[in-house]
């Protein structure tokens, strides 16, 4: 273990030429240097979340949204019928022409009664609009919280307004306890993420999700490890400026403040294109590769660090290209089929049903029609957050 250890922790990859890790000690003045212990502090504060998120949505989120009108009772639940609950188990959740035939003579059914049982079948685990709008509240509350913070914290910081400052003296730049409780708060944030996956809507991107928020815990552990904090706070809330929007949308959807919601999410592509296409490589991989290169030079932990910024910067490109399509397309539909500009017909989060509308799951009688698809590439997603359901119809 010891070995193993060392081998991890080797200096020549974490830090530049001639610096040890007795060099980043904590100096008898006080000033403390990032260490990777403190990262441990981030599952009691995960917890700590995750508990006051639980409380949140049942006392506060909930009760707004039952005010505004909105269904806690989640969709109609399917009669009892063994047969077709181990078809439904052990064969298939959609039946086909040939599966319908034979159900519908072993229970002298017509075709179009048990379409209905497993479209109800498979609604029946679809979360409530209350339950949808709850989480998305607690979302909303927490990115405008730590986005608020960021720039609250980053306004007077000078490395803000000059990105060279993240270089200068590098890594001999000690952590101030605003940007400490910074770092903690995002990454116990994104541990919360990873344990309420568990017990959230159900989705169909569960492991996408998962293996994204474990992505960002280990960006963000790695650049705390290595002290690379203050570029990594500039990453931190240009990532958090979108997010907000689009959970607004997604909470006036649900309460069908359909302009609001389409307002929003006009608001939620302008910025994250913006920020992801725009500021992203303009300002952040402007100072890690080249303003970084010119002051401190490069080391092993350097390249990854800058790897893993250049791999994110091509999923903002994908994103942004979903988001676009989805706005075009959504556009230029209202207009010809309404003749006004509708952009955003109908917001809905697509990774958060377990089943789309009933009128994409049809199958005509005795299998003489094929499904009816209205919807069926999708939820799109947009920085591990599903962007939308009918902008993304093809």
């Amino acid at each position: 273990m010891s070995a193993l250890s060392a081998w991890f922790w080797n200096e020549r990859f974490w830090l530049p030429q001639n610096v040890t890790w007795a060099d980043l000690a904590d100096t008898e003045s006080g000033e403390q240097y990032p260490r990777a212990g403190h990262l441990l502090y981030a599952f009691p504060t995960a917890l700590g979340i995750f508990a006051f998120r639980l409380l949140f949505e049942r006392f506060i989120a909930k009760p707004c949204a039952l005010r505004l009108g909105l269904q806690g009772s989640g969709p109609r639940r399917a009669q009892p019928n063994a047969i077709l609950e181990k078809v439904f188990i052990s064969i298939t959740k959609c039946p086909d022409g040939k599966h319908l035939e034979g159900l519908s003579k072993q229970l002298d059914w017509d075709a179009r009664k048990i379409q209905r049982w497993f479209r109800q079948r498979r609604n029946q685990d679809k979360p409530s609009l209350v339950t949808k709008f709850s989480e998305s509240m607690w979302r909303f509350l927490f990115y405008l919280y730590i986005f608020s913070y960021g720039v609250w914290f980053l306004w007077t910081a000078p490395w803000f307004w000059d990105t060279r400052q993240c270089w200068y003296n590098y890594p001999y730049q000690p952590l101030t306890q605003a940007l400490y409780y910074y770092y903690i708060q995002e990454l116990a944030f994104y541990w919360s993420l990873m344990f309420s996956q568990f017990t959230d809507i159900k989705r169909k991107d569960f492991l996408i999700m998962f293996v994204h928020h474990l992505a960002t815990v280990g960006l963000i552990s790695f650049s705390y490890v290595n002290n690379m904090v203050r570029v990594g706070t500039l990453v931190l809330c240009l990532h958090d400026a979108s997010d907000f929007l689009l959970e607004a949308a997604k909470m006036s959807n649900y309460a069908k403040y359909q302009r609001i919601c389409d307002g929003f999410f006009m608001m939620f592509g302008l910025m994250f294109v913006t920020t992801r296409l725009v500021v992203y490589p303009t300002w952040i991989l402007n100072t890690t590769m080249f303003e970084s290169w010119e002051l401190i030079g490069p080391y092993p932990s350097w390249w990854l660090f800058n790897g893993l910024l250049l791999i994110l910067q091509v999923l903002h490109v994908i994103w942004s290209y979903l988001i676009i399509r989805i706005a075009y397309r959504s556009l230029t539909k209202g207009k010809v089929g309404t003749r006004k500009c509708h952009p955003l017909p109908a917001l809905k989060d697509e990774r958060s049903d377990i089943e789309s509308s009933s009128e994409e799951e049809d199958t005509a009688l005795n299998g003489t029609k094929s499904v009816h698809t209205t919807s069926s590439n999708g939820a799109n997603r947009v920085n591990g957050h599903a962007s939308g359901g009918q902008w993304s119809e093809e």
